[in-house]
C-alpha cells in the first residue's frame, strides 16, 4: 500500500510539471500539440535517455566520415513516408523501446542499419540493438551514452548480429534484453520504469538458446557510410532508406503529440539519436519524419514530425549504402 502511495504520489508530481509545459506549449499555438506523456515522470526521466554525445560535449568524438557525394535529385516528391514506401521492409514502421537506458545511440544507429540495408537487398531482417549497446565500444558507454555515427562505423567493420524486442524470440540471435517500461504508472500496457536507469547489458559472442546460428555466422557487416548534409541531399538519400541522425532534446519535447516540432518552452536535457524516415510540409512549414524509441504510446504512434533544422536535427545525418 505504501508503495504505490508513492507511485500516485510520483505520478502526482509529474502531473504538476507537464500540465505547466502543456499549457504553456498549446497556449503559444506553435504548430504543434503537447499532452501530457505516459512514458515518463518527469524531465530529469527524460534526461536519462538521452544518451547521445552532441558537438561540445565533452566525450564528442570527432572522425573522418567523409561527406556524401550523392546529388541532389530533381523532381524529388513533395512529401515521402519510408514506412509505406518501402513494402518489402515493415521494420521500418516498428517502433522499438530503449527502456530505462541511455542507449537511443544504439536505436537510431541500429535502426538506420537494418532500414537501409532492407532497401537495398529486401531482406526485412531486424539487426539486435543489445548487440550494439553491448558490444560496440567506439567510445561508447552502453545506458551511459555514445555517438550513432561511430556506431555505424563498427557495424561497418565489426558487423551487428540479428535481434528484436525484449522477449522476442522470432528475430534472432539477441533480442533486446531490457523490458519495455513507462515511468508514468499511467500507462495501461507497460510496467512501471525502476526507479534508476538500468545497467548497461553485458556484451557477449553467444546467441540466445535454440537460435540455429552462431554469433560469429550471424555478423552482417559492411557498407559506405557518409554525412549527408543539407535539406536536398538529405531528401534525396531518404529514398534509398532511413538516415541516423541527432539533435538537442529540450523540455517541451516528451510532451509532444502532434503537428511539426519546435522548440517552444523548457531547457535543454541533452542529445538525443533517432532515424528520420521521411519528410514532407504541414501547414506551411517542411518537416522531418522521425521515429523515435520511447515506445508506440510515446507521441504520435512512436513517430514525430519536426522542422528543419529544428534543435541541430539538420547537423548530425549519416547514411550507410549497401
Amino acid at each position: 500500500m505504501q508503495k504505490l502511495s508513492l507511485l500516485l504520489l510520483a505520478a502526482s508530481a509529474s502531473g504538476s510539471e507537464f500540465h505547466e509545459i502543456v499549457k504553456s506549449v498549446n497556449l503559444a499555438n506553435a504548430g504543434w500539440t503537447a499532452a501530457v506523456p505516459t512514458r515518463f515522470n518527469s524531465t530529469a526521466d527524460v534526461a536519462a535517455l538521452c544518451g547521445t554525445f552532441l558537438k561540445g560535449h565533452p566525450r564528442y568524438t570527432s572522425n573522418n566520415i567523409p561527406k556524401s557525394t550523392l546529388e541532389p535529385m530533381l523532381g524529388v516528391p513533395k512529401s515521402f513516408d519510408g514506412r509505406t514506401a518501402f513494402p518489402k521492409c515493415p521494420l521500418i514502421a516498428h517502433v522499438r523501446d530503449q527502456s530505462a537506458c541511455g542507449s537511443c545511440w544504439a536505436f537510431g544507429s541500429t535502426e538506420t542499419f537494418e532500414g537501409r540495408h532492407c532497401v537495398s537487398t529486401g531482406k526485412n531482417i531486424f539487426r539486435s540493438t543489445e548487440d550494439t549497446t553491448a558490444c560496440c565500444k567506439e567510445d561508447a558507454s552502453g545506458c551511459l551514452g555514445g555517438q550513432p555515427e561511430l556506431a555505424l562505423i563498427w557495424m561497418l567493420y565489426t558487423g551487428v548480429v540479428t535481434g528484436g524486442d525484449y522477449g522476442d524470440s522470432k528475430h534472432g540471435c539477441l533480442p533486446y534484453s531490457l523490458a519495455p517500461c513507462a515511468h508514468n504508472v499511467t500507462s495501461k500496457k507497460y510496467q512501471p520504469c525502476p526507479t534508476t536507469d538500468y545497467p548497461s547489458p553485458q556484451c557477449t559472442s553467444t546467441c540466445q538458446n535454440g537460435y540455429a546460428k552462431s554469433y560469429a555466422d550471424d555478423k552482417q557487416n559492411g557498407g559506405k557510410i557518409s554525412w549527408v548534409r543539407g535539406a536536398s541531399q538529405m531528401k534525396t538519400a531518404l529514398l534509398k532508406g532511413p538516415l541516423s541522425t541527432a539533435f538537442n532534446v529540450y523540455a517541451d519535447f516528451p510532451a509532444y503529440k502532434s503537428g511539426v516540432y519546435k522548440h517552444t518552452s523548457g531547457e535543454a536535457l541533452g542529445g538525443h539519436a533517432v532515424s528520420i524516415v521521411g519528410y514532407g510540409t504541414e501547414d506551411g512549414t517542411e518537416y522531418w519524419l522521425v521515429k523515435n524509441s520511447w515506445n508506440e504510446e510515446w507521441g504520435d504512434g512512436g513517430f514525430f514530425k519536426i522542422a528543419h533544422g529544428e534543435c541541430g536535427i539538420d547537423d548530425y545525418p549519416t547514411a550507410i549504402d549497401f
